[in-house]
């Protein structure tokens, strides 16, 4: 069985290892494009946004998603900009020191959310330049989705 500070080393090397040489606009594209073959090839409803800064990149609602979805997605993503990591990540560490985001991060709920989906666009060199995230599954699924697909990206 998984602890939470297995779960917490795991999604850390996972981080270290989601770097891109570069991002530009077309990347966002192709990175989003992807998602929306990954998930229509496993009947996955979700709702894929991409952003650098404040800038919204890429967005796609698949069918069987609803404006929630949009919701989540803001949610999750302040938390990956805010923390820096993975919003499924930061739940993680919290859940590690025996607690809950939503009980110790004294963070607006209906601003913040620490469920898996949110990864932060790293470029080497540079630093964290945005985010990538998707709403729709169970937070482990929305997470290894992204993860997925920035992987991908990753490989070239």
């Amino acid at each position: 069985m998984t602890t939470p500070s297995d779960l917490v080393a795991e999604l850390e090397a996972q981080e270290h290892d989601l770097v891109l040489a570069g991002f530009t606009n077309d990347d966002a594209w192709r990175l989003g494009s992807l998602l929306v073959e990954l998930a229509r090839s496993r009947s996955a409803p979700v709702t894929i946004d991409i952003r650098r800064g404040s800038q919204q990149l890429f967005h796609y609602a698949l069918d069987g998603t609803s404006p929630d979805n949009d919701a989540w997605l803001a949610r999750k993503s302040r938390v990956a900009e805010r923390y820096g990591a993975s919003s499924y990540l930061v739940g993680a560490r919290f859940r590690a020191k025996g607690t809950t985001f939503e009980e110790s991060s004294r963070l607006d709920p209906d601003l913040y959310a620490a469920h898996g989906g949110a990864v932060p666009i790293r470029v080497a060199g540079v630093g964290i330049i945005g985010t990538v995230a998707v709403s729709g599954l169970p937070q482990s699924e929305d997470h290894a989705l992204v993860v997925e697909a920035l992987a991908r990206m990753v490989r070239g």
